[in-house]
C-alpha cells in the first residue's frame, strides 16, 4: 500500500470508529428529537456556520426529500431579515461542533422569544448551545481525522450521519414509501418509474398493415414508421399481430419466395400489450422479463394506441 493510500485508509478507519462509538451512545435524547420534529406543525429550520453550515444544507435537503418540510437558514443572513422565515410553529436545528459559534448563539434569544423549539447537534457537552437548547444530540469526538486535529473532518461526518439518522427515523415514523419519495424526485429515475405512465412515454403513431398486405407493403409501412415494427389490424381496427424486423428475417429464412408472404404469414399473433394507463415501471418489468424491445400500448377498447420502445425506459 502506498503512503497516500495508507493515509486515506487511516482516515476511513478513524471515522468508522467514531461512527460506531456514536451509534453505541445514542440515548433517549435521540427519541426526544425525533418526536419533537414529528410534532412540529411548521417546518424544521436548520442553521449552521462554516463547515457546519455546509453539512446543515445537506441535512435540510435530506429532510425535505424524505417527508419532513425543511430548509436551511444562514445564521449570518438571519440578522439581516431572514429571521422572518422562522415562525413559532417551526422547530430549529442548530449545528455547532464547539457549541460556542457566535452567529449561532445570537439566534437563541429570538428563538426563545417566539417559542420555537430548539434542537442542537454539538460536540460541546458543557457549551452554551447545549445548555440553552430544548433537545441536545451530542457528537463528541476524540480528535479530527486531520493530522493537525484542526480541519473539521470527523466532527462533520458525525453531524451529517446524525442528520441522516433523524431523517430515516422520521421516514419510518411517517411510513414514508418509495412512491412518496418519487413525488419529491419527479425528475429522477425513481420518479420516472413510479410516477410516469405508459401514455407519457409511448410513441403515439403506430404503423399498421392489413392481414392481406404483401411483403413490400409491410416493409414500406415499417420503414415509414421508423420503429422497426408494424402491427396487423383487422377491418375493425382490432389487433391481430405484430411484425418486427426479426419476423421479416425469419420469414425470409424459411421461404424460398419471401416476397409472396402476406402480413398474416409474417406476423407474430397475439403479441404482448400493456394498457396506456399502466405504470412506466410495469412496462419496463414486462419487457425485461420477456426479453423484448417493443411493447404495444392499448386503449380501453384494447386497440393499439402507441408503442413503447426499450430505449424509452
Amino acid at each position: 500500500m502506498t503512503q497516500h493510500a495508507h493515509t486515506g485508509s487511516a482516515v476511513f478507519a478513524e471515522q468508522a470508529r467514531a461512527l460506531q462509538t456514536q451509534a453505541d451512545r445514542l440515548s433517549d435524547d435521540f427519541n426526544h428529537a425525533v418526536e419533537l420534529i414529528h410534532a412540529t406543525q411548521g417546518k424544521l429550520i436548520v442553521c449552521g456556520m462554516g463547515k457546519s453550515g455546509i453539512i446543515g444544507r445537506k441535512i435540510a435537503a435530506t429532510f425535505a426529500s424524505t417527508g419532513t418540510s425543511s430548509f436551511f437558514v444562514h445564521p449570518g443572513e438571519a440578522f439581516h431579515g431572514d429571521l422572518g422565515m422562522i415562525s413559532p410553529q417551526d422547530s430549529v436545528l442548530l449545528l455547532s461542533n464547539s457549541g460556542e459559534t457566535e452567529e449561532v448563539l445570537r439566534l437563541l434569544p429570538y428563538l426563545k422569544h417566539i417559542g420555537a423549539p430548539v434542537l442542537a447537534i454539538t460536540g460541546g457537552s458543557d457549551s452554551t448551545l447545549a445548555r440553552e437548547a430544548d433537545c441536545v444530540l451530542l457528537v463528541p469526538i476524540e480528535r479530527e481525522a486531520c493530522p493537525h486535529n484542526l480541519a473539521p473532518t470527523t466532527s462533520t461526518t458525525l453531524t451529517l450521519v446524525m442528520g441522516d439518522a433523524l431523517a430515516v427515523a422520521l421516514m419510518e415514523l411517517r411510513q414514508f414509501q418509495p412512491t412518496d419519495f418519487a413525488r419529491f424526485h419527479p425528475g429522477g429515475s425513481l420518479g420516472r418509474k413510479l410516477l410516469t405512465r405508459v401514455r407519457d412515454v409511448m410513441t403515439p403513431t403506430v404503423p399498421s398493415n392489413h392481414p392481406g398486405d404483401d411483403f413490400k407493403q409491410v416493409v414500406n409501412h415499417m420503414t415509414k414508421g421508423c420503429l422497426g415494427l408494424t402491427v396487423v389490424l383487422d377491418d375493425d381496427g382490432c389487433l391481430l399481430g405484430i411484425i418486427t424486423d426479426g419476423d421479416l428475417r425469419r420469414g425470409m429464412e424459411r421461404s424460398d419466395a419471401p416476397g409472396a408472404l402476406s402480413a398474416r404469414q409474417l406476423m407474430t399473433p397475439t403479441p404482448l400489450t400493456i394498457p396506456c394507463d399502466a405504470m412506466f415501471a410495469d412496462a419496463e418489468e414486462l419487457m425485461l422479463k420477456r426479453k423484448i424491445t417493443s411493447l404495444i400500448a392499448v386503449d380501453p377498447q384494447n386497440r393499439p394506441a402507441g408503442i413503447v420502445k426499450y430505449f424509452d425506459l
